[in-house]
């Protein structure tokens, strides 16, 4: 945990003399140039020490800011106490007090030294104006931070908060905005912590504070990462990262090192890792940064731990512990203790790796993340002893704390990416659950760690999750939804495929997830190569349906009705596409799943399950249709068959019974304001982008609103996923006819977010969205055909197969290039 507090930076004002000088220098620091900075006021006071004291004294305490923004303390103090203070002038003798308090805070050496440094401080500020003493309370807040007196550092940051806004000073404002994000990160509101550092990072970037705003940037992708948003924390390191190197600043150089880190040891690229830590543990260990050695010796404890190196790990967590245990900074000793625990329960001392984890779980001062961590090494722990109720007692334990945690989590975006901090929980949980026999309730607890977010917006589950998963009757879900329901679990060290009929619920056992990922990726390219994968006879699709179709073929008869519930790297995987040989069923030909059966794509057995009690309400078709949208920029060009395919959609419905928005009329607010609920059909003919980094920005392209009056920078024509969400719909099916309109970013338990996923939070029963680029062409015909089904009474389901197959057994378009990249995500049976 590695994330940045930021001491002050302290103003001067401008008088007259070597004011230029000043200044030149000041901005310097301020923009980040800290040798430039540090080496004008150097030659400054050197310049003024005996012409000038005053300007001296202003000149080396600007020379000492330099110094203890790199990481120098122990140079910054020495330069500090190299002349006799200037007693008599409160307004220089302020900021020389706070920053001797600053850089003894930072080395760990004296807190006790930096409080009497800063209490002097204190006491000039009471017959003072000067500005410095809001930098002083922002510094008050950083010792108590230091020291985990949480509750004292918010509060003077929230005083220095109200100083600067007071007195309008920004810089001031920023940094403030800044530590009371930090103190969020402490407290574990992550979510909270990302507000305020985005606030002060605004603010930063007005002033052109640049180092400021690579503190803020990094900060904000720690509480990423504590979100569970790896990819998104890991772009916004690496650009601080950059930001750092540039400005010559060792101090975030090693913090972001070790921040980088920590996500190639969670994708487990070990060795990456471990380069990284290194790196960052000698550039910490050059400016005797006490903090960031810490956090370097304490992930290489783990990180050596997670590779079975258990003397270096045992090593490095006791350096940790003896750093923490030197600065009487109890909270830090809790993580090292923590692997301590689990180096000893790998070594076979039961008695000792019990005591340690029940002691950091029963810690007051505990953060919840090392709560459930311990909690979960204590199951693993018992399950190893072949104590088997006292394990399931502690992965409930660990679950219900990971749970509650979850319910503090405010943000949308937060709540769909935060269940990837217990994804290894989970997984843990139901492989013993099924080593013990106990298959319904893995299956029940798996489908509890399923489409959460969309669960709870829907109102399926109590926001903030429950006490535990709730009772599921798999077989009875699967005979309301009327097929055969396929739930698959992609783990660790072994993954499952349940195959559910009204009948019995199965089991199968499947390879390890990182095995079947591989293979989808690599057949996903082959999906959108030059070659027909079926021509080509390709094997990665023959193994897939061997691996993931071929155990439950004996529960599926031909035409039937599959639900594929998937998990992973499975939600970017048509199973339509996957290749079946003659040895498999009665065809003497290598084929294409889809010739088999109708596939429907769920989030979850609860989902599928609610919807199939609600029933498909009886009511006269109508339509919303939108899209042939003026083009936006030369990056969304106009579709050349998109009015062509609206009026072949719009002809399947009465006039009366439809509306279409199109060309000008087709923009975001019209969507919007159409009142969307009242119709039963809603259909999209645009251009569609898929957001990586914030899935709910992902966004339909429409055309500009108000287009002569705006900017070609304005984005008024994208009519975002985020917004979707805000408008209930109960619509029977809405279609995206976009590229990657079913999302491009699969999470933990919630599967791809994106458009899709959207329109079914919103309330629709049914949504056809793409994995990848679609054809303008093949699209006209499949989308034709579809709703020709659909007018003779088919099911979504049935009427897009047979559009599919109406394709893939024309002449032009029967690579699944071109019918396969749409899918139904279904809420109905």
């Amino acid at each position: 945990m590695s994330f940045l507090l930021l001491a002050s930076s302290l103003a001067c004002r401008r008088d007259d003399g070597p004011q230029g000088a000043f200044d030149g220098a000041n901005e310097a620091l301020l923009h980040g140039d800290l040798k430039r900075a540090q080496d004008e006021a150097h030659r400054q006071c050197q310049r003024y020490r005996t012409s000038n004291p005053e300007w001296a004294w202003k000149f080396r305490t600007l020379e000492a800011r330099a110094e203890i923004h790199q990481g120098l303390y122990e140079d910054a103090l020495k330069l500090l106490k190299s002349a006799p203070l200037p007693s008599d002038q409160p307004d220089l003798v302020i900021p020389i007090l706070t920053l001797i308090g600053e850089a003894n805070a930072k080395t760990h050496d004296d807190f006790s030294e930096a409080e009497r440094s800063l209490n002097d401080a204190a006491m000039l500020c009471t017959t003072s104006a000067s500005v410095s003493c809001g930098y002083l309370l922002n510094e008050l807040g950083v010792l108590a931070s230091e020291r985990n007196q949480s509750g004292s550092a918010e509060r003077r940051f929230e005083e220095a908060l109200v100083f600067a806004r007071s007195r309008k000073e920004p810089l001031l404002e920023s940094y403030a905005l800044l530590n009371l994000g930090y103190d969020s990160l402490v407290a574990g509101h992550f979510d909270e912590a990302t507000d305020r550092s985005e606030a002060a990072y605004q603010v930063a970037k007005a002033v052109g504070a640049r180092r400021l705003e690579l503190k803020t940037q990094s900060n904000i992708g720690w509480a990423h990462y504590k979100l569970g948003d790896a990819t998104k924390a890991l772009e916004l390191f690496e650009g601080a990262k950059e930001l750092a190197t540039q400005l010559a600043d060792v101090s975030d150089q090693e913090n972001l090192l070790t921040d980088i880190g920590y996500i190639y040891m969670d994708e487990r690229k070990f060795d990456q890792a471990e380069q990284s830590f290194e790196q960052a543990l000698g550039l910490a260990q050059t400016i005797n940064a006490k903090e960031d050695i810490y956090n370097a010796l304490r992930v290489l404890a783990r990180l050596s731990f997670q590779t079975a190196d258990l003397a270096n790990a045992s090593k490095y967590a006791q350096k940790a512990l003896d750093i923490a245990r030197q600065d009487k900074n109890h909270l830090d000793e809790l993580y090292p203790m923590l692997v301590q625990g689990q180096i000893a329960a790998r070594r076979g001392n039961t008695g000792e790796a019990e005591t340690t984890f029940l002691a950091v779980e029963h810690d007051k001062d505990c953060q919840v993340f090392l709560k459930w961590e311990a909690e979960h090494s204590l199951a693993h722990l018992y399950e190893d002893e072949q104590h088997p109720d006292a394990a399931d007692q502690e992965y409930r334990t660990a679950l219900a704390t990971f749970e509650a945690a979850r319910g503090d989590v405010r943000h949308q975006d937060s709540q769909i990416s935060f269940l990837t901090n217990a994804a290894r929980i989970y997984d843990d949980y139901v492989h013993f659950l099924v080593a013990r026999g106990k298959t319904d309730d893995a299956l029940r607890w798996a489908d509890y760690s399923r489409a959460r977010a969309l669960s709870e917006g829907l109102g399926l589950l109590p926001k903030g999750g429950s006490v535990g998963a709730p009772p599921l009757d798999a077989r009875q879900i699967a005979q309301r939804a009327g097929g055969t329901l396929l739930f698959y679990w992609l783990g660790e060290r072994q993954s499952y495929l349940w195959a559910i009929t009204s009948k019995k619920a199965s089991l199968f056992t499947l390879p390890p997830g990182k095995e079947i990922d591989d293979i989808v990726h690599r057949y996903g390219k082959a999906l959108g190569g030059p070659q027909d994968v079926l021509v080509s006879s390709d094997r990665d699709g023959q193994y897939l349906y061997q691996t993931l179709i071929a155990p439950a073929q004996s529960l599926l008869k031909r035409d039937a009705k599959v639900f594929v519930i998937p998990d992973g790297s499975l939600n970017n995987l048509n199973f339509e596409t996957l290749l079946v040989s003659s040895a498999d069923t009665s065809s003497a030909r290598l084929h294409y799943w889809i010739e088999d059966v109708s596939i429907a794509n769920a989030s979850s057995l609860r989902v599928l399950a609610a919807a199939a009690q609600g029933g498909r309400q009886e009511r006269a078709p109508t339509l919303l249709i939108v899209g042939n949208s003026v083009a936006a920029n030369d990056k969304y060009p106009e579709l050349s068959r998109a009015a062509e395919q609206m009026e072949n959609v719009a002809r399947h419905f009465p006039q009366g019974d439809r509306k279409i928005l199109t060309r000008e009329r087709a923009t975001p607010s019209a969507y919007l304001a159409s009142r969307p609920e009242q119709f039963s059909y809603i259909h999209f003919v645009a251009h569609g982008t898929a957001s990586r980094l914030s899935p709910l920005d992902s966004a339909i392209v429409l055309s500009r609103e108000g287009a002569e009056k705006k900017s070609t920078q304005d984005e008024s024509f994208k009519l975002y996923a985020r917004d979707i969400i805000r408008h209930k719909l109960r619509a029977d099916l809405v279609t995206i006819s976009a590229c990657y309109s079913a999302g491009e970013r699969s999470y933990s338990g919630e599967g791809l977010v994106g458009l899709s996923w959207a329109f079914l939070r919103a309330g629709a029963h049914n949504v056809v969205a793409a994995l990848w680029d679609v054809s303008d062409a093949s699209t006209v015909q499949l989308m034709d055909r579809f709703y020709d089904e659909l007018n003779k009474g088919a099911s979504p389901d049935a009427a897009l197969r047979t559009a599919k197959l109406s394709l893939l057994r024309g002449k032009d378009f029967h690579n699944p290039f071109y019918w396969a990249p749409f899918q139904l995500y279904a809420r109905l049976g």
